[in-house]
């Protein structure tokens, strides 16, 4: 990832120094210099804004069962909810988490961008699940919401029955719980694109 923002930052700098070359034939090396460290402290405050978010979360769900990765500049909360069978209501046990959730990005990320990811078990035709994992996602952003969250900050997605999201391959009814639930990314910058529901399996 880091490989990656550098060369972006590198491309950004040679982009402003050839729009630059057009209007006055030269750019000064220290204005290309003040430009390039202007970039690279801008990523470097990006980062820690993610370091400093999966942190708190790590902190604020270490009491729930839940996982938390940062990857391309996100952070994901896993499994922060879970639905009975064929169900999309939110279960009271998994409240105290969203709510302490909401609080965290209000109080230190109010900029950030939520996703609301739902998730079905395999039982059932891709079309059902895919409505289901999305009144599943729509419940718990609505919760997030409710619990002081800003509603142009917070997006659901559904992935349904999608085998490559699945936590226990295959399994359904009472064997399929953790894979009966909502995870949340949440983009710490609010610069990145919402992820977007996949439809493949």
């Amino acid at each position: 990832m880091k490989i990656r923002t550098t060369r972006t930052a590198v491309l950004a700098a040679s982009l402003m120094a050839i729009g630059l070359t057009g209007c006055s034939q030269y750019v000064k090396k220290t204005d290309f210099a003040a430009a390039i460290q202007q970039l690279q402290q801008k990523q470097s405050d990006q980062q820690q804004q993610i370091d400093s978010l999966k942190q708190q979360m790590q902190t604020q769900f270490s009491k729930y069962d839940a996982q938390i990765t940062a990857m391309q500049g996100r952070v994901s909360v896993d499994t922060v909810a879970h639905f009975a069978f064929n169900s999309a209501t939110l279960q009271d046990q998994d409240k105290p988490a969203l709510q302490n959730f909401a609080q965290t990005i209000s109080k230190y990320h109010p900029n950030a961008l939520i996703t609301v990811e739902g998730f079905t078990d395999p039982a059932g035709s891709r079309a059902y699940n895919k409505k289901l994992g999305m009144e599943r996602a729509d419940a718990v952003r609505d919760f997030l919401v409710s619990s002081g969250l800003n509603a142009s900050q917070v997006r659901a997605v559904s992935y349904g029955k999608d085998a490559n999201r699945q936590v226990v391959k295959g399994a359904t009814h009472a064997r399929g719980a953790d894979n009966r639930r909502v995870s949340l990314t949440v983009d710490a910058t609010g610069a990145g694109a919402i992820a977007s529901a996949s439809s493949s399996s």
